[in-house]
């Protein structure tokens, strides 16, 4: 039962779209990452995702619309809908998901990271 810090857990690394598992509650992990520029379309199947901005500003694209997210503030995005995150200025953000969930949702591509590394 130790307490979290989220401005030392986010100095530990500096590449983006790379999220880094800081927690897990039940079947779940709390991961931070930090976003810059465009991110890939995609869509996760079996879970809902949720976007937490700690520090700066992000945008989800979907098909219809474009939600700004800003810092305290989140979003969840159902499942299966498709979708794609990006920031103009590096931001901070916490996801909730199910351990497991790869970031890409249904696409391997080059902005596929790793899973559970941990900090």
């Amino acid at each position: 039962m130790k307490k979290i810090n989220f401005k030392s857990k986010f100095q530990k690394f500096d590449e983006h779209w790379s999220p880094k598992v800081i927690a897990e509650m039940n079947d779940y992990q709390f991961k931070l990452v930090k976003i810059e520029r465009d991110f890939i379309w995609h869509q996760h199947d079996e879970t809902d995702e949720v976007f937490i901005v700690i520090e700066g500003k992000i945008f989800i694209e979907f098909k219809d619309e474009i939600v700004e997210i800003s810092e305290g503030e989140m979003i969840v995005v159902p499942k299966g809908v498709k979708h794609k995150p990006y920031a103009e200025e590096e931001a901070k953000i916490m996801l909730i998901e199910p351990t497991g969930t790869v970031n890409t949702g249904d696409i391997e591509d080059k902005l596929t990271a790793p899973n559970d590394q941990w900090i």
